[in-house]
């Protein structure tokens, strides 16, 4: 009887796992990631290293780089998944890794739409709580890297600069209308969501195949969960041609772009109009609806043909090239954690939430950042799982601690920030954002618990001051001998 629960229970776990790959790759990977890479691609191709190395680099100010850096953050609406090939391509153009690590932080977590709807869905207090600790977080954990690792915190101090700051013609209309095209695919607005027209298409068996996603599928949207629709399916079909055609198209389009890279391209631009759709099941046919992000998607879309087909033939190979290889080094890590983080929830019970994290306790904020790193959400939905979390009796203290660590702290985005800093660098940004999490969370609660705003200002310039000592030391015993030569630390 037990070896028959364990099967039953490592089958669910797989198909946990298989549910969550699915509903990623049907609903994120191509409004999302797909201009993410895109618009890394001419971050790291076509702007010039000087103009990021101006305002992020080492030799920037402090005062200059870190909030330039939280305001970038702030104005991209994008998962900790969607983050990552930007912070790649920044960080290899010259951005110092403190100011990296603090856009790294800040776009998921501090951006303008997630606060928004945070203080819509919990109230203005959670909302004013989660951008005021975003700012320190982002900065602090900003500055606490570039303590930990000097000798990275940028490009060769020696390196002499000779290069203009000057985009090169036409790339900047092109960053922004990439930038508009990732915005218009994500941002959950009124306008975008409205119905446009709609027709209805007579398909044999679209009832039936919607049933039986469901049952392969399994998901409880009261958890954050998303399931594989008809259109999802259609699409990871289209996503896999998509990638195969790609890869043919782009691996060498740094020699030549050839029939097979413009295939690739016009299939990028139709697929991107498709997923933009809305389409359900009605009856035994399907129901097709242009939304307000379908013409925004198209609209963007001619922009950025437009504004592409007026580079120089270099310059598009260069930026095609770029866009592939983030695709390349970051997509199948992506893919690896989402399919193992579904494996996991499995083991997670909601139940559990008032038995461990129902009080303020250092465990229960632990749990919340827990909770954060194995039940990976896409952006914004964290805060209805924390309000479903709150409602369960989760404490507000390792509720905000949960906000705070959810947007980071994903296992795919752990995998891949390790590839592109190394394994020392990754440990210590988990730990320190686990820590401010968990300080976050420890502070929140003790407000929530009616403690005076004295005793919490002494325990936040404590905490704060912990920290630092912390860092100050664990960066002594890390730089006091130097590097070995041909070395890297």
């Amino acid at each position: 009887m037990q070896l028959l629960e364990r099967v039953d229970t490592a089958l669910s776990a797989l198909q946990s796992g298989a549910t969550s790959l699915a509903s990623y790759l049907a609903a994120h990977v191509l409004l999302c990631l797909v201009p993410a890479f895109f618009v890394a691609g001419v971050l790291a191709a076509l702007v010039p290293k000087e103009a990021v190395t101006r305002f992020l680099g080492r030799k920037a100010p402090r005062w200059v780089a870190y909030p330039m850096a939280a305001i970038g953050g702030s104005l991209i609406a994008v998962c900790s998944c969607t983050v990552l090939p930007l912070f790649a391509s920044i960080q290899r153009k010259g951005a110092g890794l403190g100011p990296a690590v603090t856009f790294l932080f800040f776009a998921p977590a501090g951006n303008i739409l997630a606060l928004s709807y945070t203080g819509v869905a919990l109230g203005g207090e959670f909302a004013l709580a989660r951008v005021v600790f975003s700012a320190v977080f982002g900065i602090g954990i900003g500055l606490s890297m570039a303590a930990l690792f000097p000798r990275e915190d940028g490009p060769d101090p020696g390196e002499v600069k000779v290069a203009s700051t000057k985009f090169p013609r036409g790339v900047a209309p092109l960053l922004a209308a990439l930038v508009v095209l990732l915005l218009a695919g994500t941002l959950k607005l009124g306008f975008l969501d409205a119905v446009v027209a709609t027709s209805s298409w007579p398909v044999r068996g679209a009832a039936a195949l919607s049933e039986a996603l469901a049952r392969w599928f399994p998901f409880d949207p009261a958890r954050g969960e998303e399931g594989v629709t008809v259109q999802g399916l259609a699409l990871i079909g289209v996503l896999v041609a998509w990638g195969l055609l790609a890869w043919r198209g782009f691996t060498h389009v740094d020699d030549a772009i050839t029939k097979t890279t413009v295939a690739a391209l016009v299939v990028t631009v139709v697929m991107l109009i498709v997923a933009a759709l809305r389409v359900g099941v009605e009856g035994d046919g399907l129901r097709v609806s242009i939304t307000g992000r379908t013409v925004a998607v198209a609209l963007v879309l001619g922009a950025v043909v437009a504004l592409a087909r007026r580079l120089d033939t270099f310059d598009a190979q260069q930026w095609l090239w770029e866009s592939w290889r983030f695709v390349r080094q970051i997509a199948p890590l992506l893919l690896v954690g989402v399919f193992v983080v579904g494996l996991v929830r499995v083991f997670i019970r909601p139940e559990w939430v008032h038995a461990i994290a129902g009080e303020n306790t250092v465990l229960a904020n632990a749990t919340g950042v827990g909770f954060g790193v194995f039940m990976y959400f896409p952006t914004l939905v964290e805060v209805p799982v924390a309000k479903l979390f709150l409602s369960l009796g989760m404490h507000p203290g390792p509720l905000l601690a949960y906000l705070m660590a959810d947007p980071e702290l994903s296992l795919q985005s752990i995998l891949v920030i390790s590839k592109l800093i190394g394994a020392r660098r990754t440990a210590a940004w988990v730990g320190l954002v686990a820590v401010f999490s968990l300080g976050a969370g420890l502070l929140w609660g003790a407000r929530a618990d009616g403690a005076g705003l004295g005793w919490l200002g002494l325990g936040a310039v404590a905490w704060l001051a912990g920290i630092v000592l912390l860092v100050r030391l664990v960066s002594w015993l890390i730089n006091r001998r130097p590097p070995l030569v041909g070395v890297h630390p």
